[in-house]
């Protein structure tokens, strides 16, 4: 088991990254500090380790809600389902909540755990790459509105995060896939060496080799742990990660959420901000081609939705609703190379049109 830590001062958590961990009632009982336990998962994870969750709780008062699994699924009506349990069983501010699933239900599970009795503590147990790599580090959490991704939410960190790798073995190949968006940004935003690795492993990656996941999982964690330390609230330098979410997000909003993956989004979406970054002269066409290159060979698309699809003024103006945008002006972040990234709203209307009509 490898073992990072987050270093937020009081706030601050670790994460742990290992096989089998999921059963593991030693590693997060002291985590837990009142009595009640509430595991919020989905009808896709639940039938798969629900029960082995259960068993790492086994000494509290645990109880479980199975949420819709699913994007679309990731609305207030359904946070209320888990206010719903909490108050139903009279939980009180001293419970724990416990997010076991994908980033959805992290999300959710974390919003949740903000708003209950003005907060309460939470623990993640991510089971997608997705959210072993991105979402369940940094306490970011939230829920979506027809009008934008992520609008609702609050900054809540989570007690401890437990990523048990095996979790991987029953992921479907197109959310594994969606997973390795994420972990292609850390090398593109802030570790060239890092990308440099992926390029000569990334079929090792997809075959599953657990060496290889682990190494990329604990990579990944450990370049998001850094600047969160930094950057708790997204003041400056955690922007950095929203490479291709601006572009991505406004994919998933217009196409209607879940029918493109969020990792599928920012992989088209990373390409746009690499092309947009080739336009400004910083990039050079060898690396648009690298980057691409490493997008395909995991199967993600490197192309947003068709002008048909999703004309250029349904783009900008779901761009526009972002919540990235400050004082009217979109803040995109682009390449000055691969390995370095920068957040700008220094840029023409022309030139960001030009992309959205160049790259499709």
């Amino acid at each position: 088991m490898k073992t990072l830590r987050v270093e937020l001062g009081e706030r601050g958590y670790p994460i742990f990254i290992g096989q089998g961990l999921m059963g593991n009632a030693e590693l997060v009982k002291s985590y837990v500090k009142g009595k009640q336990v509430l595991i919020v998962t989905n009808t896709t994870v639940a039938p798969l380790y629900l029960s082995a969750c259960e068993k790492a709780f086994a000494s509290f008062d645990v109880k479980s809600v199975i949420l819709p699994d699913g994007e679309a699924y990731k609305t207030l009506e359904t946070l209320n389902l888990i206010f719903d349990e909490l108050i139903g069983q009279r939980f009180d501010r001293s419970c724990t909540l416990v997010a076991l699933g994908g980033g959805v239900i992290g999300d959710m599970t974390g919003f949740a755990a903000a708003c209950f009795q003005r907060g309460v503590k939470f623990i993640q147990m991510p089971t997608t790459l997705l959210s072993q790599v991105d979402s369940s580090v940094g306490g970011k959490t939230g829920v979506n509105h027809p009008l934008g991704k992520n609008m609702i939410g609050a900054f809540h960190q989570p007690e401890c995060v437990v990523i048990d790798t095996e979790t991987l073995n029953t992921l479907e190949d197109r959310q594994l896939s969606a997973g390795l968006a994420e972990v292609i940004k850390y090398g593109l935003i802030q570790d060239r060496a890092f990308f440099e690795w992926l390029e000569e492993n990334i079929e090792r990656l997809m075959r599953r080799e657990p060496e290889a996941l682990s190494y990329a999982i604990e990579r990944s964690c450990q370049d998001k742990a850094e600047i969160v330390a930094k950057d708790e609230k997204e003041a400056g330098l955690r922007a950095l990660f929203n490479l291709g979410h601006t572009f991505g997000h406004a994919i998933e909003s217009g196409m209607g959420y879940g029918n493109w993956l969020h990792g599928e989004g920012v992989s088209a979406g990373t390409m746009q901000a690499v092309y947009m970054s080739q336009l400004l002269g910083d990039l050079t066409l060898e690396e648009v081609a690298r980057v691409q290159a490493l997008f395909e060979r995991v199967h993600l698309p490197v192309k947003p939705p068709s002008v048909a699809e999703m004309d250029n003024q349904v783009f900008l103006d779901l761009m526009a609703g972002d919540k990235k945008v400050q004082a009217g002006t979109i803040r995109l972040v682009l390449l000055k190379s691969i390995g370095q990234a920068y957040v700008t709203g220094d840029y023409s209307a022309e030139l960001l049109e030009k992309t959205l009509t160049d790259w499709r």
